[in-house]
């Protein structure tokens, strides 16, 4: 049995115990290659156009933030996370933003969050009613909080998107250790039409 596993893994094919979602998408993933889809976004790890954008995991978004940006493979480092946040000045979103700048040449950081995002209005007493509901144990939640996790704090929502963005772009404009050269803006994207509104810093 275990042969069997490593060849499917090998061959490209989902483990045993996959999701059919992920064995679709090897599938595709196998007739992308084979077909050699990939030759038409060949592109090195420096962005054209010296450009970093934060935006949302919102699946609204997949799609429209290039298409509305004007942006094509190669063009851009964009980092997506929930709400478009900036959340703490040594987490992996600062992090990454600090790669790009100081390693791969970007000049220029956007935040774009968007409308009606679905992180707007978290609550982390919602999101252990989830846990709970979804087979996380009582005793796994207590051990979290144990290891000092504020659940209300870290999962909380940020109520007022163009504070958010006013905020995230400050914390990044002014980071200790961003380099001064890094023009930073903020933006709230429609998420039907992509039109871009600008968030006007403090």
């Amino acid at each position: 049995m275990e042969e069997a596993s490593e060849t499917s893994t090998a061959e490209g094919t989902a483990p045993s115990g996959a999701s059919p979602t992920i064995d679709g998408i090897l599938a595709h993933n196998r007739a992308f290659v084979e077909r050699g889809e990939y030759e038409r976004y060949a592109t090195d790890k420096y962005p054209d156009k010296k450009l970093a954008v934060v935006s949302c995991m919102d699946t609204r978004l997949t799609e429209l933030l290039a298409a509305a940006l004007g942006l094509k493979n190669g063009d851009a480092k964009i980092i997506k996370v929930a709400g478009a946040e900036v959340a703490h000045p040594f987490g992996s979103v600062m992090r990454s933003l600090l790669i790009a700048v100081c390693e791969l040449g970007v000049e220029d950081v956007m935040v774009v969050a968007h409308t009606n995002c679905g992180a707007q209005h978290m609550s982390g007493s919602d999101m252990i009613d989830n846990m709970r509901r979804l087979d996380v144990s009582e005793e796994r939640i207590e051990f979290a909080r144990h290891c000092g996790i504020d659940f209300d704090r870290w999962l909380a929502g940020f109520g007022d998107t163009e504070e958010s963005v006013r905020k995230s772009v400050d914390l990044i404009r002014n980071h200790p250790v961003m380099p001064p050269h890094v023009r930073v803006a903020g933006f709230v994207m429609d998420s039907v039409t992509g039109e871009l509104k600008p968030v006007d810093a403090r």
